[in-house]
């Protein structure tokens, strides 16, 4: 099969050449992938630890061409989104039954194939924060690919969404989605919210975290900013008059048992009801800029690339 693989010497250390394809376990189906979408934390935490000649990705969208053995999962012509670890990357993937999610009928995989670790990512670190219907609720991060998905879903559980976003030429496309306010700095809210979903880290984090009120929770989904988070002194000391603040680490690849959650985004978004944002979308042949771009977070949006 032909593969992205890590290649050194190659420009962004990637290379389309062939590789041996998977052997999939008893408890994987091996899916013929259609389309990729590109994450930049696959760039940031995992190809730097890669060896030449892997494979690696998480998000893609095809058609299964063999179930799993033990039962479990989609059938053989099965139209579906999965996640991994890796493996993504390539024209075969085998992957654990437990993340594959069924589309509809006729849904387009380059749209679909955005839809794992971003909304994934949003949907369970949403339900972190417990019910959030008539609740105020902090997404940060909030242009990004978890932040879009996460602002519509917090908006559709019935939450008053406060976007956090220091890129003021997206205040109109955030109000867009859902967010009920829009604002450059967490401490900027007038009054304390219930939750945040935090997927930038660094100085924001510690900010987002004062912005709790009493027994509000705050989520850690990413660390976009790359920068150690620094609490200054006494500031997880409780608050008397905001205390039981906690602070919960996640990650999506543990959660487990998400294929579900795949299908019901797969059904949401090609009903129109979930909007991912598409920045570019081309054969994966031809896709050495954006994938510099995607790798230097310098695209606004998630990049499609699809299998020739």
């Amino acid at each position: 099969m032909r593969a992205l693989t890590v290649d050194r010497s190659a420009p962004g250390g990637l290379r389309l050449a062939e590789t041996a394809d998977p052997i999939p376990a008893a408890h994987q189906a091996l899916v013929r992938v259609r389309a990729v979408s590109l994450n930049p934390a696959e760039f940031r935490y995992v190809l730097p630890q890669a060896p030449d000649g892997a494979v690696i990705g998480w998000d893609a969208a095809g058609v299964v061409e063999r179930a799993a053995a033990d039962g479990s999962g989609p059938a053989v012509g099965t139209a579906v989104i999965t996640l991994g670890l890796s493996g993504a990357w390539a024209e075969l993937q085998a992957v654990d039954t437990a993340l594959i999610g069924a589309l509809p009928e006729g849904a387009d995989p380059g749209v679909m194939s955005t839809l794992p670790v971003a909304a994934g990512t949003a949907l369970r670190g949403l339900r972190r924060l417990g019910p959030v219907l008539g609740r105020r609720v902090m997404i940060t991060g909030a242009t990004g690919g978890v932040g879009r998905f996460a602002i519509q879903l917090a908006v559709r559980g019935g939450a008053h969404v406060v976007a956090v976003s220091r890129d003021a030429s997206r205040t109109e496309e955030l109000l867009a989605l859902g967010a009920h306010d829009v604002v450059d700095d967490p401490a900027a809210v007038p009054e304390p919210v219930h939750g945040v979903l935090d997927t930038v880290g660094g100085p924001v984090l510690p900010a987002a975290y004062q912005a709790l009120g009493e027994g509000g929770v705050l989520v850690m989904a990413g660390a976009a900013a790359g920068t150690d988070t620094v609490f200054g002194p006494g500031a997880l000391l409780a608050d008397p008059a905001r205390h039981h603040r906690s602070i919960a680490t996640f990650f999506l690849m543990a959660e487990g048992d998400i294929d579900r959650d795949l299908t019901w985004l797969a059904a949401e978004t090609a009903a129109g009801r979930l909007r991912p944002h598409i920045a570019w979308r081309g054969d994966w042949a031809d896709a050495a800029d954006t994938i510099a771009a995607v790798a230097d977070s310098r695209l606004p949006g998630k990049a499609v690339l699809t299998l020739s």
